[in-house]
């Protein structure tokens, strides 16, 4: 096969590749990305490159207007070189890092001392523990085996009974205690089965004792270095910096999943795993992002990597499998059984993650097949299998996932919510990054819009939060009906029919970086309403599953890093939540970092986080009835039963969205 020479611009890379590979797929090669939602099958339109030299074959799509597509605008997935090329890749094409790393404070945003109170009756006591210890030599009178005699001291010294050993310390142990004239330092980390020897040092290494915790998401991978040696209950519980973590957190680091190229949501990538290399590819790409993430967490702690002692690993089940290489077929597949719930303790080296060889990976246990170890964590790190409260937790994310109940009982579900909170679905969706819009207030007037964009640049798109603003304001200010449809008899400029219907201009083309208008269309808005329904419609038929309502729920905690930016009261106006008092509502963050710090500080939560899987009781939605009756119920803003909003409904027909019909 004919092979050319591809330029990315504006990294300014070259890659050599052949003429049968199509542009994403030797972006995804090389590891450049491109923003692609849908897996390269050409149905998203968000893998938007320039060729702005060289010959390609690339058909015109929908996507592509013709002055753009003259102007040399392809879709990445379905353009071909040629020859030698030079390939721009424009900014909303682009990820941005950047945003990982921003918060925002806002009242409801617990601090990490109050989440750290969430979670009562418990001690810094971590699940990996450092043991100095001096042997007697051996003599001709003592001439017991090395391994016999350094556990026999373990024993002794500190009663520990039940214990095993990793093999791989017998290949070096006889050296190193030789070397350190008998005085070493023993890692011991607890497991299912009791306590296990991993590593051997010479000397007192007692206080360089640190764990990485690593929340494995769809769309992010987040990790946090945490120093178990120097930590106390005292510290953890009343000192924290300004970034909003405790002093036992030494750095943290969040960087986007590369996974994102291969499909924007879990069912994409599954089917993607089943491609011929599927699997194999997914696992490498992720397992990368979390060396990445490894890796300048150790660079901004100033840690070695010799003195990593325990990785805890939290994520949905799909996740947990692409981790390690697991086949998630079957997860999608009815009757959707995962190939294993509870993973066994497994050697991080064993899995391609750059620590440590002795180094032990706790995975959290999975419920379901779309309820996973990133929900167990949640539960476990906010505390609800603690409390008399009945609380409902939600993970808003990629996917939706629902918890309900109190110490005595729990229940889940999980809602296909859709990517639409990623930028999935709509047309100028994007991820939160510099440049999309996160909030808009509308005149009720004049209907002209007032907009922040994340780091204040010029708008690139529209992220999450700023779609919930949007569908708020539109029905607040009477622009679109409770169906989500333009009303179309009303007197401004900002409201068009479009290529695909009617649409609401945000920004005109000179007040963008893209060089287009930015807009939300009614398709936008469909997909929103259709996200929204299902979250809702799973919490109502969880309640009703368990005999309560919405007035019942003492607390509602929110986690996922989307959950930071929603603003309660227009969330509440679309009816995404439910309209219940504002000092019900906690957020948390990251939960299933939250639950994966815990336990990894305290050895006891590790029984708990298979008290809370072995609890909860899993609802399967795919083929409820009751879901679906709900969920054709919640496809209206904010809803068909008026009597579940009665705040929002009174404001629509006390405001000008009532008067205008």
């Amino acid at each position: 096969m004919t092979q050319h020479r591809i330029t990315f611009l504006p990294m300014d890379r070259v890659f050599i590749a052949e003429d049968s590979e199509n542009l994403l797929e030797i972006a995804m090669k090389y590891g450049i990305h491109i923003n692609a939602s849908c897996g390269g099958n050409a149905a998203c339109g968000k893998c938007r490159v320039k060729v702005v030299k060289g010959d390609v074959y690339a058909p015109i799509h929908p996507n592509i207007p013709q002055w753009e597509y003259d102007a040399g605008m392809r879709l990445a997935c379905t353009t071909f070189p040629r020859g030698d090329i030079t390939v721009e890749i424009p900014l909303e094409s682009q990820i941005d890092r950047s945003v990982l790393k921003r918060r925002r404070k806002a009242p409801h945003i617990l601090s990490a001392v109050d989440i750290g109170r969430l979670v009562k009756g418990w001690e810094v006591d971590p699940a990996v523990f450092k043991r100095y210890i001096e042997l007697p030599e051996p003599s001709l009178q003592d001439n017991i085996s090395d391994l016999g005699r350094l556990m026999r001291e373990i024993r002794r010294k500190f009663s520990i009974e039940n214990i095993s050993v990793d093999f791989k310390i017998l290949t070096r142990l006889s050296r190193v205690l030789r070397d350190s004239g008998w005085k070493v330092t023993a890692t011991i980390v607890l497991t299912r089965k009791g306590c296990k020897l991993i590593n051997v040092e010479p000397g007192n290494a007692e206080d360089k004792n640190f764990s990485i915790v690593i929340d494995i998401g769809t769309t992010t991978v987040c990790g946090q270095i945490l120093d178990l040696a120097n930590c106390s209950a005292l510290k953890l519980m009343t000192e924290h910096s300004d970034s909003g973590s405790d002093v036992c957190t030494l750095a943290e680091s969040s960087d986007y999943n590369a996974q994102i190229s291969y499909g924007e949501d879990v069912i994409s990538r599954i089917m993607y795993s089943r491609r011929k290399g599927g699997l194999k590819k997914l696992n490498e790409v992720v397992r990368g992002t979390i060396n990445n993430v490894i890796e300048e967490l150790l660079e901004t702690s100033g840690v070695s990597i010799e003195h990593i002692s325990h990785l805890v690993f939290a994520g949905n089940t799909a996740m947990t499998h692409l981790a390690l290489g697991i086949d998630p077929k079957y997860i999608m597949l009815s009757p959707y059984t995962p190939a294993a719930a509870l993973i066994p303790p497994v050697r991080a080296a064993d899995i391609g993650v750059n620590v440590n060889e002795p180094v032990h990976v706790y995975i959290f246990p999975c419920v379901a097949s779309y309820v996973g170890g990133d929900i167990v964590a949640g539960v476990l790190g906010s505390g609800i299998s603690k409390r008399d409260k009945i609380t409902l937790f939600m993970d808003i994310g990629t996917n939706g996932e629902i918890v309900l109940g109190n110490h005595d009982w729990l229940m889940c579900a999980s809602c296909s919510a859709g990517p639409a909170f990623e930028g999935g679905g709509i047309a100028f969706g994007m991820r939160a990054g510099k440049g999309a819009i996160e909030q808009v207030k509308i005149n009720p007037a004049t209907y002209e819009p007032m907009i922040l964009t994340i780091g204040r640049a010029k708008p690139l798109g529209i992220c999450g939060s700023g779609l919930i603003d949007i569908a708020a304001e539109l029905i607040e200010v009477g622009l679109i009906d409770r169906n989500g449809k333009f009303k179309r008899d009303l007197q401004t400029e900002r409201l068009r029919a479009g290529e695909s219907g009617y649409e609401y201009v945000l920004c005109y083309t000179s007040e963008t970086q893209i060089n287009r208008d930015i807009v939300i269309t009614e398709a936008d808005l469909d997909n929103l309403i259709r996200t929204k329904a299902a979250i809702y419609a799973g919490c109502r038929t969880l309640l009703e599953n368990a005999g309560l309502s919405f007035n019942d729920i003492e607390m509602v905690v929110i986690a996922g890093g989307f959950g930071h930016y929603i603003d309660i009261e227009k969330a509440q106006t679309i009816g995404l939540l439910p309209e219940l008092p504002l000092k019900r509502f906690i957020f948390v963050g990251n939960g299933s970092l939250l639950g994966a710090r815990l336990l990894s500080l305290s050895r006891g939560f590790i029984d708990e986080a298979e008290k809370i899987a072995k609890m909860m009781t899993n609802l399967e939605l795919s083929n409820n009835n009751r879901f679906m009756e709900e969920f054709v119920a919640a496809m209206f803003l904010p809803h068909t039963d008026e009597k579940a909003f009665p705040g929002v409904i009174g404001r629509l027909k006390g405001g000008k969205a009532g008067k205008g019909g």
